[in-house]
């Protein structure tokens, strides 16, 4: 029976990856992975030969395809991301989507389960985890005001904290934003999580982003926020 893995990868620890991953990777007949590059450091890292194949956001229709008839060839194949849980925030469901489209019933889909970076975060935010939104990242042009007015509105609302993820290059924008709309948002920022120069930052939003502007800003980060309850 063809058999698609979807198998968790470190966020940056490379240590972070199970040993049932490990064997997963070492078994399939192929890895479909969003950069070839990336993934190949964790091959290397632990001797894996795997043959492995690119598949990301922008894949066309022929690379589908490609894929969808390996599956039907009875293979076995593996889809990771570049870090972390696929289909959390990258393009992991559109291929589980494609091949309950096309009909393979006799294709098994075996979660992996691993890493993610909001799991990581939402562990050490201090906040009450129970319940929690997550958003995935913000557009970076359109509809940008409308996505952070929705989420002043759901703390509001519900007063559930609420998780995104921002990059490097507008992470002070995306928090100056926030502040101008509620100055009173409690705040966990994570930056490299996992990584040699992991770093924390909480507090009130206005101080958070002054602890952002006087640290080196790079590595994807993590945003969880919450109401300030008085």
């Amino acid at each position: 029976m063809a058999t698609l893995f979807i198998v968790a990868t470190p966020i940056g620890n490379l240590e972070d990856i199970t040993k049932r991953a490990l064997r997963i990777l070492t078994e399939v007949d192929l890895i479909l992975c969003e950069d070839t590059r990336v993934t190949k450091k964790l091959l290397d890292r632990y001797g894996i030969k795997t043959p492995v194949l690119s598949y990301h956001q922008h894949s066309k229709l022929q690379k589908i395809d490609y894929i969808i008839n390996l599956l039907k060839q009875g293979r076995s194949l593996a889809l990771v991301s570049d870090a972390g849980t696929p289909g959390i925030s990258d393009p992991g469901n559109s291929l589980i989507t494609k091949i309950m489209e096309v009909g393979l019933p006799l294709v098994r889909i075996v979660p992996i389960p691993g890493p993610s970076a909001v799991t990581t975060a939402a562990s050490i935010s201090g906040f009450p985890m129970d319940k929690f939104v997550f958003l995935g990242f913000p557009p970076t042009k359109k509809k940008r005001k409308k996505f952070f007015e929705e989420i002043i509105r759901h703390l509001a609302d519900s007063k559930h904290p609420v998780i995104f993820y921002e990059s490097p290059y507008r992470i002070l924008k995306t928090l100056n934003e926030l502040r101008i709309m509620d100055n009173e948002l409690r705040i966990v920022v994570c930056r490299e999580l996992t990584k040699k120069f992991e770093t924390i930052y909480r507090g009130n939003i206005g101080e958070v982003i002054k602890k952002v502007k006087n640290d080196e800003i790079k590595g994807e980060f993590v945003i969880i926020i919450k109401r300030d309850e008085k």
